[in-house]
C-alpha cells in the first residue's frame, strides 16, 4: 500500500495515479498526481512525501533483459515503483520504473587481496615493459582490468571468494555433435556449477566437447565467449561450426584488425533450411539419449578391452620367450581343472607357500577343496617348479580367453543394439532440434558497425550470440559493464592468471579447459607475494590456479577417450602421465609406431644444437626407408626440439616437407609423424639439472609423444637422461619394451608379467592371512610392505610398482653367461625374491628387498643369501637387505629407493 503526501495533506484517496519525473527546465524532480476528473497537478518532490520510500546505497544497476551493469552512485526507491537514480560524478538524476531495472548491491571484490594483488601484477608488468613492444598490450590489460564491474555474480567474483556456486539442473541437454561417455559427463558437469573444468588430454574430444557446450548454451538462450591465446584452438571452433551452417552466430572480434575484417563483411543472419522429416521434440531426444547412455559405457568397455588383451599378449610373448631361453620343460595339460585366472593366481601362491616340502595331508583337502584338484602328484617337489611355470602360462591363456570373450559380448551388444546408428540419430534429432529453436528466436536483420555495436550491444548478443576473442582483448571488444552469461577459455594450461581473469571479470559462468600435464605458460617474474598460493601467478597457469582455488568444490571431468595416436603411441602417455585413465579408440596401423635412435658416443651439442642426431636420422631414413618403412609416407612429418637453434639447424638438413618448430610452439598440433629431437649430451654443462629438467620435462615429453598420430621417432643420446631418470628415460625403456625385432634391448634381466603378478599379490595377500597368520617373518614382510606402499605414494616415485615373492630366476636371467655353475643351480631351484621394484613404463626390474629375520645369521642361509647378492649385481639390479631388529626401515627404504631407481634407469649390462 503506497501512501501520497503533498505537505503534510494526504492525497492517497483522492487520486488515480502518479508519477515522478525529472524536469529539464526547473532541473527538479516532480511528483504528479492524477485525479478522476483527469486532472493532474505537479509539486516538486521535495515538497511531498511518498510512503513507503527506501534508500540503497553504492549498487549496480541493470535494466530487464539487458547483459549490461551500471554502477551507480545511490538510489531512492518510491512506493517500490519509481526509482531515482544518482551515477557517480553527475549532478543529475535518473528515473526507472521499478519494474524495468533491478539492482545489485556491488562486492568488495576490487578491495580483496586477491584483486589487490592482481592489479600489482599488472601495473608491474606494464611499468616494466615501458616503451617496448609489449609496453602497449600491458598497458591495455591494466585499462580493461579498471573496467570490470564490481559484481557479485561474476566468475571473478567467485575466483576471489574461492566459493564456487552451483546452478539449477539443467533442463534435457542435446548432443548435436555427437558424444561419448565422458564427453556426456562434461557437458552436464558444464551446467551443474558456475565455474567447471574440461581436463583435455591430446585427441580427447575437446573442440567436440565446446561445441555441444555451446550448442546447449544457444538452446537456453544465453550469451558465451570463447576465448584462447592460442589461435588455432578457436579456429577449430569456428570451422566445425561452420560446417553445420552456424557460423553467422558467432562475432570473431578481439584485436582491432580482427573486429574491422569481421564487420566489413558481416556475416548475413540465415534461416536454416530444416529436412522436412517433422522435427523432433525435446521428449524424444532425451529418449534416444535415455537409450543410449545404457551402450556408452559398453564402447568404452570394449576399447579398454581390446588395450588389455594387447597388453597381455605381449606379456605372454615374454614369458614363452623367457621359458625357451632357459629351456623350461612343459608341463602336463591344466585345462582339466577348469580354473579362472583368479583360480590359477591362488594356485601359483599356495604352489609358492608349499616351498620345497612334501605334499602334506591337510595340502591335499586345500587343492582339493580350493581348487578341485584330487591327484596332487603333479604338484610334487620334483615338479612343482615346472607346475608353477606353467600356471603362468595358463593365467595368460585363460585371462586372454576370457577378455576375448567379453570383448565379442560387448561388440555383439553394442552391434544388436545398433550403437552407431542410435548415436547418429540423436545427433541428427539434436541438430534438428536446435536450428528449429534458433529460427523460431531469430532477431531481426540488423545492421551493425565496428565503431557504434557496443551502443547497441544487447541487440548484438541476441544476434551474435557466441563471441571470439583473446583474453588480452575480451573487455575491449564488448560494451563498458556488459556480463555474459558464459565463458569458455580453451588451452588454460596456456593461460596467464593475468591476463586470464579479464575473461572472469565479464561472465557470470566459467568453463575452463585444458591439460594440466601438457606445456604451462612462461610466467613473468616478478617477485611480488600472492596472498596464497593458489593465486601465484610466477607458478600458475589459469587452470591449475582454479584448481588450487575451488578444490574439491570444483566440478571435473577427464576426457578418456582418446582418438588420434595410434594405440602403442598414446600409451606411453597414458601410463606415465594419465595413470592408465584414457581409454584409446583408434586401431593400430604399422608395426613400427614407435622407434628410437641412439647417436653415438660423445659429445656432440653445441650451443643448444644438435647436428650428430641430425646425422643419425638421417642415417636410418636413408639405410632403413626400403626395409623397414620409415619415411616412406612423405606427408605429415614434423620435426620438434626443445631449442630453437636445433629446429633452425634442421632446416639445412631435413628434407622441406618437414614442419620444423619448437615442443611449445607444436602444441595444439599432430603430424602422421613426428621425430622428438632432445639435443643434449653428456658434457657437464648439459647435465647441470636446470638444462635436464628443461629438456625432460613431463609436459614436455607428453606434448612431444602425442603429436604423433602414426609413427613417433626419438633421437638421442646414449646415457644422456639417465642421471636424471625421469620421462625421457622412461620413454626409452617403453620403446624397447614394446619393441620387436632389433628394437629389443636383449639383457639379464626379465621384465615385469605385472599383470600376472598384480593378481598373484592378492592371492598371496589372501593366503597368508588365512594359513600364516602367526608366522613372525610374514608380519616383517608386511610391515615392509606397508612401509612400501607409503614410500610409493609419494609423487617422486609415481613411475615405481613393486611386486612380492617373484621368481629370482624370473628377475635375473639364467642367460646370463657371467653366472657360475653354482649360481645357475640356485636360480633352477625356486630361489623368490622377498620384494621387486619395477619401472611402471617398461616394466624393468631395478631393485630388490630381502626381508632377513633371525635364520639368515645361519652359515646354510649365509652362503645363499651370498648367491643371490651375486646374481644379482651381475645383473645390475641393487639389493636392499632389512633385518626385522633393524630401526628406521622407511629411511633406509626411500634412501635405497633414489639410489636404486637411478643406477637401474642405466642400459642394462
Amino acid at each position: 500500500m503506497v501512501s501520497i503526501y503533498v505537505g503534510e495533506e494526504d492525497k492517497t484517496n483522492q487520486i488515480t495515479d502518479w508519477r515522478i519525473r525529472w524536469n529539464e527546465q526547473q532541473e527538479t524532480l516532480d511528483l504528479t498526481c492524477y485525479f478522476p476528473s483527469k486532472k493532474t497537478f505537479t509539486r516538486p518532490l521535495s515538497d511531498c512525501r511518498v510512503v513507503p520510500t527506501r534508500e540503497l546505497g553504492e549498487s549496480l544497476l541493470k535494466r530487464r533483459g539487458s547483459s549490461i551493469v551500471q554502477p551507480v552512485e545511490r538510489v531512492t526507491v518510491y512506493g517500490d515503483r519509481f526509482a531515482v537514480v544518482y551515477y557517480p560524478g553527475k549532478e543529475k538524476p535518473y528515473v526507472y520504473y521499478v519494474d524495468n531495472v533491478e539492482f545489485v548491491p556491488t562486492t568488495g571484490m576490487k578491495k580483496s587481496s586477491v584483486f589487490c594483488y592482481l592489479n600489482s601484477v599488472a601495473r608491474t608488468r606494464q611499468r616494466r615493459a615501458g616503451s617496448s613492444s609489449q609496453g602497449p598490450m600491458a598497458a591495455n590489460i591494466v585499462r580493461q582490468l579498471e573496467k570490470l564491474p564490481a559484481s557479485p555474480d561474476t566468475a571473478l567474483n567467485a575466483y576471489c571468494t574461492g566459493r564456487n556456486g552451483t546452478l539449477e539442473p539443467s533442463a534435457g541437454l542435446i548432443f548435436p555433435f555427437g558424444l561419448n561417455e565422458s564427453q556426456l559427463a562434461a557437458v552436464e558437469r558444464a551446467f551443474s556449477a558456475q565455474v567447471s573444468m574440461v581436463e583435455g588430454p591430446p585427441g580427447t574430444g575437446k573442440t567436440q566437447t565446446i561445441l555441444n557446450i555451446l550448442a546447449n548454451i544457444l538452446l537456453r538462450g544465453k550469451t558465451v565467449a570463447v576465448l584462447s591465446n592460442n589461435n588455432s584452438a578457436v579456429g577449430n571452433v569456428y570451422e566445425k561450426l561452420e560446417k553445420c551452417g552456424l557460423d553467422y552466430l558467432v562475432a570473431k572480434l578481439g584485436s582491432q584488425d580482427n573486429r574491422n575484417a569481421f564487420f566489413n563483411d558481416l556475416p548475413t543472419l540465415q534461416m536454416n533450411a530444416l529436412e522436412r522429416e517433422p522435427v523432433p521434440t525435446m521428449g524424444d531426444i532425451q529418449a534416444l539419449l535415455s537409450k543410449l547412455k545404457q551402450y556408452l559405457h559398453d564402447q568404452n568397455l570394449a576399447a579398454q578391452l581390446s588395450a588389455e588383451i594387447d597388453e597381455l599378449k605381449i606379456e605372454r610373448r615374454y614369458l614363452q620367450e623367457w621359458k625357451e631361453e632357459n629351456d623350461v620343460q612343459p608341463a602336463s595339460s591344466l585345462e582339466k581343472y577348469g580354473l579362472s585366472p583368479r583360480k590359477v593366481a591362488d594356485l601359483m601362491a599356495y604352489v609358492s607357500y608349499l616351498g620345497g616340502r612334501r605334499v602334506r595331508l591337510k595340502d591335499r583337502i586345500e587343492l582339493f577343496f580350493n581348487f578341485r584338484i584330487l591327484r596332487a602328484r603333479p604338484f610334487s617337489e620334483d615338479t612343482r617348479q615346472t607346475i608353477f611355470h606353467a600356471l603362468q602360462m595358463h593365467y595368460y591363456d585363460q585371462s586372454l580367453r576370457e577378455k576375448e570373450a567379453e570383448l565379442q559380448a560387448c561388440q555383439e551388444s553394442l552391434a544388436k543394439a545398433q550403437f552407431t546408428k542410435l548415436l547418429d540419430s540423436l545427433t541428427t534429432a539434436s541438430m534438428l532440434y536446435l536450428k528449429h529453436q534458433l529460427n523460431v528466436k531469430a532477431p531481426k536483420q540488423k545492421v551493425f558497425e565496428a565503431r557504434t555495436y557496443r551502443n547497441d550491444f544487447d541487440d548484438f548478443l541476441r544476434r551474435f550470440p557466441i563471441l571470439g576473442s583473446s583474453t588480452h582483448s575480451i573487455v575491449n571488444s564488448i560494451a563498458p559493464g556488459a556480463i555474459l552469461d558464459y565463458v569458455i577459455i580453451d588451452e588454460a594450461s596456456q593461460q596467464d592468471i593475468m591476463p586470464g581473469i579479464l575473461a572472469l571479470g565479464c561472465a557470470k559462468n566459467l568453463i575452463v579447459v585444458g591439460d594440466s600435464r601438457q606445456l604451462a605458460h612462461i610466467p613473468t617474474k616478478l617477485g611480488i607475494q600472492a596472498p596464497s598460493d593458489e593465486y601465484d601467478c610466477e607458478r600458475y597457469s589459469l587452470l591449475d590456479s582454479c584448481i588450487g582455488v575451488f578444490k574439491d568444490a570444483l566440478p571435473r571431468t577427464l576426457l578418456k577417450e582418446h582418438y588420434r595416436c595410434h594405440p602403442r603411441i598414446i600409451q606411453f602417455c597414458n601410463q606415465q602421465f594419465y595413470e592408465n585413465a584414457l581409454v584409446p579408440m583408434t586401431q593400430g596401423e604399422g608395426d613400427m609406431p614407435m622407434r628410437l635412435v641412439v647417436t653415438a658416443k660423445g659429445n656432440h651439442a653445441r650451443r643448444n644444437t644438435n647436428l650428430r642426431e641430425l646425422d643419425s636420422l638421417l642415417k636410418v631414413s636413408g639405410e632403413e626407408a626400403q626395409d623397414k618403412g620409415v619415411w616412406v609416407d612423405k606427408e605429415g612429418r614434423g620435426f620438434i626440439a626443445p631449442f630453437r637453434a636445433q629446429v633452425k639447424l634442421s632446416g639445412d638438413y631435413l628434407p622441406e616437407d618437414f614442419v620444423k618448430d619448437t615442443v611449445h610452439k607444436f602444441q595444439g598440433r599432430e603430424c602422421e609423424e613426428i621425430v622428438f629431437s632432445t639435443v643434449l649430451d653428456k658434457k657437464p654443462s648439459n647435465q647441470c639439472q636446470k638444462r635436464l629438467d628443461f629438456v625432460d620435462d613431463p609436459r614436455m615429453v607428453n606434448v612431444a609423444v602425442s603429436r604423433a598420430k602414426n609413427q613417433f621417432t626419438l633421437v638421442t643420446g646414449d646415457d644422456v637422461f639417465i642421471a636424471n631418470n625421469a620421462h625421457i628415460a622412461a620413454l626409452i625403456r617403453y620403446i624397447e619394451y614394446y619393441g620387436q625385432g632389433d628394437q629389443v634391448e636383449r639383457a639379464p634381466v626379465v621384465s615385469a608379467f605385472d599383470l600376472l603378478y598384480k593378481e598373484y599379490d592378492q592371492s598371496l595377500e589372501r593366503l597368508n592371512a588365512r594359513l600364516r597368520s602367526e608366522d613372525s617373518r610374514y608380519k616383517s614382510e608386511q610391515i615392509v610392505a606397508n612401509l612400501l606402499r607409503k614410500v610409493l605414494a609419494h609423487t617422486a616415485y609415481g613411475g615405481v610398482i613393486y611386486h612380492d615373492q617373484v621368481l629370482l630366476n624370473q628377475v635375473a636371467s639364467p642367460a646370463n653367461s657371467d653366472l657360475t655353475t653354482r649360481e645357475l643351480n640356485f636360480l633352477a631351484n625356486r630361489a623368490s625374491c622377498d620384494f621387486v621394484l619395477y619401472f611402471k613404463v617398461g616394466k624393468r626390474p631395478f631393485g630388490v628387498i630381502e626381508v632377513d629375520g633371525g635364520s639368515h645369521d645361519k652359515p646354510d642361509q649365509a652362503a645363499r643369501d651370498a648367491l643371490k647378492n651375486s646374481i644379482l649385481e651381475k645383473c645390475g639390479i641393487e639389493i636392499l637387505r632389512l633385518r626385522t631388529i633393524e630401526s628406521g626401515i622407511e629411511d633406509k627404504i626411500t634412501n635405497f629407493l633414489e639410489a636404486s631407481s637411478n643406477r637401474g634407469a642405466r642400459p642394462l649390462p
